[in-house]
């Protein structure tokens, strides 16, 4: 291949305008009562957006979990999916425990945490992570992607809230942002446990701590090596 060739190839590449940003919004989740599930997903502290009907055949109503960009509807009519159908719906948190704390506080059946086998694809449990086999407790490291518990509504439709403390390198956009108070009070105080094992090192005070803390949670978002 020649090199003009190859070079109007990578000029052609480049030139190829922006992909168009499409943004996922709501899911839909088949339920078979709408004012049960609607007490229910009230019951989790969601955000109730819209409950609207057209006649006596046709109801919405959509939900938004804190800190979501996407939100969920359910209604009458709304889908012809079967009830409790839908699975392996991912509720992305911070911290698991506390996360878990307050379902239970809002009397909200869930498992215990738990983390999955290494090497089993293959499983009998609900499907989480590729229907993986569960192994009780958060992933030894906790490390960031790998502990979970699950909860169901009352049609059966599951949901699993899978822990992430740093994004895989390309999974975010060069801007650091947090959704909600609680996700950088979880950020921070990692990088204030990270801070003082440096100041250790150092053997003294860092009086620079902002900028290393800056430096931290920027480098732990965007999935890089973290400062030491």
């Amino acid at each position: 291949m020649s090199s003009n060739h190859m070079d109007s190839e990578t000029a052609s590449e480049t030139s190829r305008p922006r992909t168009a940003d499409m943004k996922l919004e709501v899911v839909v989740i088949p339920v078979s009562d709408v004012d049960r599930a609607k007490r229910f997903y009230g019951g989790l502290g969601w955000r109730l957006d819209a409950d609207f009907a057209a006649g006596d055949d046709y109801r919405v109503i959509q939900f938004t979990p804190p800190g979501s960009p996407c939100s969920v509807i359910f209604g009458k009519n709304v889908t012809a999916a079967a009830p409790g159908s839908a699975k392996g719906l991912y509720l992305i948190i911070s911290d698991i425990a506390a996360a878990r704390d307050d379902l239970l506080g809002r009397g909200i059946e869930i498992s215990e945490v738990f983390h999955a086998a290494d090497g089993v694809y293959a499983g009998t449990d609900e499907p989480f992570l590729f229907g993986r086999h569960r192994v009780g407790g958060p992933d030894p490291g906790r490390r960031t992607y790998r502990s979970f518990a699950s909860f169901s509504d009352p049609d059966g439709n599951g949901w699993l809230l899978q822990e992430i403390t740093a994004r895989l390198p390309g999974r975010i956009d060069a801007d650091t942002t947090f959704t909600s108070q609680a996700e950088l009070a979880a950020a921070l105080r990692r990088a204030a446990a990270a801070h003082g094992e440096h100041e250790k090192q150092i053997g003294h005070h860092d009086e620079n701590w902002p900028d290393w803390y800056a430096d931290y949670i920027v480098r732990e978002q965007a999935g890089k090596e973290l400062p030491s």
